[in-house]
């Protein structure tokens, strides 16, 4: 049943569905979601692991004698901080690897937040290790620091590679720092993050060429470059060659662009084994449209409909394929996508994905809520399409300031009604300066999300839409009882 409730309807008529389903005891996703926190479990042990590995192999190779005098200390505590400095650093670049076993465990948005903030410590064990090093290799050599560091560019093999390193790693972190990322556009922050990989690469030749922890014949030399080998492996794989494969294996082409409201409009494409897609609705895709002005810009974007196939397979050079379109809506927020307005049909679209969490795979309970608001409704409109629910088990709330700010609703509507969704639109302004998700009269007449979704602390919830108004919706379901595994909202990142 779909139900429309305007803000000033009082929280005691609010529609109930017609249909509910009897409790049938069994919780389809609850076995999957167990299996995603235990996978989240070991991914975070086997963090922890790699540090004591790098330092117990390196304890294991007679690492510990160095503690015997002054110069000793300072050396072995300069290695331990660059040991332990490089295994984050490793961390960091399978984080960002984009490998399917992190993604579709603790998500994309977590993975990239983890990354960052292993950066600061990361470099600080880094500087760390060139510190102690200077002064335990100048206390040997009667040397103060600086002059040691002078004489290590000089006269060690490689050695000028880590001072190069080191300052690569430092350009990267200040560039991430929130307050600095703010001047200059993405692009820029983006180019100064690809230095990390030069970085990685101008530090791993002195690791292995100066000898020392590295020797020939140790446990730690072999270790290490396996795990150098294998991190530069799953970034070539899943950050060069899926997206390179994916790209040849779906063929997309821009149809047509449709215009959805004054700034809101649907790109739809057409492509090839679409059906290898199908089930991602509210999981999001980096788009590269290969046009002049566009093919230097990748852009994340929801699917706004699930892959739709055509009736049979068509003949091809390679033989039959099937052919399908698919369909993202994108809102004008800035010059990046104004443009993409003005792409012309025929269009080749490069793609990488799909990545995230919000989706099927990160459902634990039978019902379902969804709350959008603005150009964040149009995934919720794939994700509704496409995760399984039983009549009257799923509630959807989209918000907006009138009618026309609910995109696709009438899209939405109808798959409620063919679903047996209850479905709420709430329009109106925000209070001024009252920090609630609910339009105004909504919010005056005592209104929460148990209003809406009375079991919403029984449900998976996913919010989606701008993040001031997400925060106030988040804060609300957290009120309502909902436990974390349950509460889904993911930010778009890079």
């Amino acid at each position: 049943m779909t139900s429309l409730l305007t803000p000033d309807t009082p929280v005691e008529s609010s529609p109930v569905p017609a249909r509910q389903t009897p409790p049938t005891g069994v919780e389809r996703f609850r076995p999957q979601a167990r299996r995603r926190l235990a996978r989240a479990d070991f991914l975070g042990a086997l963090g922890w692991l790699s540090g004591v590995v790098a330092v117990a192999l390196w304890l294991a190779d007679g690492g510990g004698r160095g503690f015997a005098s002054f110069a000793g200390t300072m050396t072995a505590l300069g290695i331990v901080a660059g040991l332990i400095g490089m295994n984050l650093v490793l961390l960091m670049l399978l984080l960002a690897a984009r490998i399917p076993f992190i993604d579709n465990t603790i998500g994309h948005d977590r993975a990239l937040e983890i990354h960052k903030t292993l950066g600061k410590p990361a470099l600080y064990l880094l500087l760390a290790h060139g510190l102690f090093i200077a002064i335990g290799y100048g206390a040997a050599e009667g040397l103060d620091p600086i002059s040691e560091s002078v004489s290590l560019w000089v006269n060690v093999p490689d050695m000028w590679l880590a001072f190069v390193s080191m300052a690569l790693f430092i350009a990267v972190v200040v560039t991430s720092l929130v307050a600095v990322r703010r001047r200059f556009p993405y692009e820029f922050w983006y180019a100064i993050h690809v230095l990390t990989y030069a970085a990685v690469a101008t530090a791993i030749p002195h690791q292995f060429s100066v000898g020392g922890p590295f020797a020939e014949g140790t446990w730690q030399r072999w270790y290490w470059l396996a795990l150098c080998v294998a991190t530069g492996a799953a970034l070539l794989f899943y950050r060069v060659y899926q997206p390179l494969a994916a790209s040849s294996r779906h063929q997309l082409t821009v149809s047509r662009v449709v215009r959805v409201a004054p700034d809101v409009f649907s790109i739809e494409m057409t492509g090839r084994h679409l059906e290898r897609l199908a089930g991602s609705g509210g999981r999001f895709f980096f788009w590269r449209f290969l046009a002049a002005g566009h093919w230097w810009q990748a852009h994340p974007f929801s699917l706004s409909a699930e892959p739709a196939m055509s009736a049979g397979p068509q003949s091809t050079g390679h033989g039959s394929a099937s052919q399908g379109k698919l369909r993202i809506t994108v809102r004008n927020l800035g010059d990046g996508s104004a443009r993409l307005a003005r792409i012309k049909p025929g269009t080749k679209v490069a793609i990488e994905g799909p990545y995230g969490m919000f989706g099927t795979a990160a459902r634990t309970r039978n019902k379902v809520v969804m709350i959008g608001a603005g150009i964040g409704i149009t995934p919720l409109r794939s994700l509704l399409e496409s995760t399984p629910f039983e009549p009257g088990r799923a509630t959807v709330l989209i918000r907006g300031h009138d009618e026309s700010e609910l995109f696709l609703g009438q899209e939405i509507m109808a798959l409620c009604q063919a679903r047996g969704a209850t479905l709420f639109h709430l329009t109106g302004p925000r209070s001024s300066g009252n920090h609630t998700w609910l339009p105004q009269s909504a919010a005056a007449a005592g209104f929460t999300l148990s209003s809406y979704a009375p079991n919403v602390a029984d449900a998976d919830v996913y919010v989606c839409g701008p993040t001031p108004w997400a925060a106030s919706v988040i804060r609300d379901v957290q009120s309502a009882g909902v436990p974390a595994e349950q509460l889904h909202y993911e930010r778009f990142d890079w």
